[in-house]
């Protein structure tokens, strides 16, 4: 028997069953969303949409034939530095009446075909990408088609979507210049994957502030990570063993600064006596570790905030000036570094 029945045969209560919930869930979906928890919420709207399901999610969308449901892809649910921006666009969705599925670029096929069609027939009103790695963007022949688009966190100058992003150049720069006002100078850097342009602008704003201090780049000190607690754990390894190891350490994120914090305490290293370490996120964690790390802290929920509304504006027809909202970011001063003298 066809699974995916015509809307008029199916009702709330085999959307519920198919979905595992309650059907008072379901009906609180359609009309008090945030009321609802996200994972219920998608799973109702998942199986709306496998069901062929239709209802009268808001007055507003009925009108226009809108879905009211936006899509947040996600590089990596797991990763924890998501977790704000991702709360952050359901709060500001829900205000104004949509509902939210998220979509797990790491563990989910999204280049298949019945993936790809609810994006291309306008099943959703919009899309939110949390990173330029995701698979539906590698099909350049369907831009034309794709609904609204936006992107938070990462800015890619190639691909010229409208982006909700902080100066990742400046931030590293001035992360890197905190460790030089400690009198640090032998510097390294624990880089993420280069095919992600924060990184590479994360790396650029290092060597930046190096340079500006008549510091030459010491090409050993640039270790390749991959955003993994694991990673930063072999890059510090690889570090100590070099013959005139470094005396502090920049990360790309805060869950590699994480592991140099924990191969530090294995390898009997002190910090920050004997190396400074920063990160950068401020994921929850960064707070709770030993020591509490030093990191560049984004404002990822307002990210999320704004990246919402900004795709909210642009499908409702509104006015949108310029491409890009660039937020401020800041470094918050933990135990894990020295304080540099005045």
């Amino acid at each position: 028997m066809e699974e995916n029945l015509p809307s008029y045969r199916t009702t709330m209560k085999d959307v519920a069953k198919k979905a595992g919930v309650s059907t008072a869930t379901v009906s609180r979906t359609l009309t008090s969303p945030d009321k609802v928890s996200p994972s219920a919420r998608n799973k109702v709207m998942q199986a709306m949409n496998e069901l062929g399901y239709s209802s009268t999610l808001n007055p507003r969308h009925q009108k226009s034939n809108d879905s009211g449901i936006l899509l947040i892809l996600v590089p990596d649910i797991c990763d924890p530095f998501f977790h704000e921006i991702i709360r952050g666009i359901e709060v500001t969705a829900a205000a104004a009446g949509y509902l939210v599925l998220t979509g797990d670029c790491a563990h989910q096929n999204l280049q298949e075909v019945s993936f790809l069609d609810k994006i291309l027939t306008r099943q959703i009103d919009g899309l939110l990408l949390l990173g330029s790695q995701v698979p539906v963007l590698s099909g350049l022949s369907y831009r034309e088609q794709l609904p609204p688009l936006v992107m938070a966190n990462e800015f890619s100058a190639d691909l010229a979507f409208p982006t909700v992003h902080i100066d990742n150049l400046t931030a590293a720069f001035n992360a890197v210049s905190w460790l030089l006002d400690s009198g640090l100078k032998k510097i390294a850097c624990i880089t993420g994957p280069d095919t992600m342009s924060h990184c590479r602008y994360r790396r650029q704003g290092y060597i930046q502030a190096l340079s500006r201090r008549n510091i030459p780049v010491e090409p050993r000190y640039l270790a390749r990570g991959d955003f993994s607690f694991a990673s930063g754990c072999d890059a510090l390894t690889y570090l100590m063993q070099l013959p005139d190891p470094p005396d502090a350490i920049f990360c790309h994120n805060d869950r590699m600064a994480l592991g140099v914090l924990h191969q530090a305490a294995l390898m009997g290293i002190r910090v920050p006596e004997q190396l400074s370490v920063i990160g950068f996120d401020d994921i929850d964690a960064a707070q709770y570790s030993h020591p509490p790390l030093t990191t560049v802290t984004q404002p990822r929920f307002r990210i999320g905030c704004e990246a919402a509304a900004l795709l909210i504006e642009i499908i409702q027809g509104k006015r949108v000036n310029g491409g890009s909202r660039l937020l401020e970011a800041g470094l918050t001063v933990r135990q894990s570094t020295v304080t540099p003298a005045r």
